[in-house]
């Protein structure tokens, strides 16, 4: 009895593994997305920048072009700037909560396999097949 709820256990344990990495990868992943944003919003606000306040500057809207005021696209892009940088710093607080979760995880599945050596031989023997 006490073997099978150790199972289960360990069963809980495992689903809340995968389910925390998975959550960690989209995260991290979303990270990288907004990094690119702020990156890239920056490198135009920094080539904007360079340009004279009477140059044509043109908005890319799907396949049409419009022409926009200077201001008009550096604010744009300084409000994408500030939006990615909030965004990374909220996913930033996810990716930190989400990997106390995934440690808390692994050393509940460490203390479990510690208290029942003969479930970690189950383990082991149904992963060398």
């Amino acid at each position: 009895m006490a073997d099978e709820a150790n199972r289960a256990a360990f069963l809980e344990i495992q689903g809340r593994m995968i389910e925390t990495s998975a959550k960690l990868k989209q995260v991290q992943n979303q990270m990288r997305n907004k990094e690119g944003e702020r990156k890239r919003a920056y490198l135009t606000l920094e080539e904007l920048k360079q340009l004279s306040d009477d140059t044509n500057t043109y908005k890319s809207i799907g396949r049409m072009f419009m022409l926009e005021p200077k201001s008009v696209l550096m604010e744009e892009q300084e409000q994408k700037l500030k939006d990615s940088q909030t965004a990374t710093a909220s996913l930033q607080t996810s990716k930190e909560y989400l990997e106390k979760q995934m440690a808390e995880v692994e050393n509940n599945l460490r203390e479990l396999l510690q208290q029942d050596p003969g479930l970690a031989q189950q383990i082991m023997s149904m992963s060398v097949m």
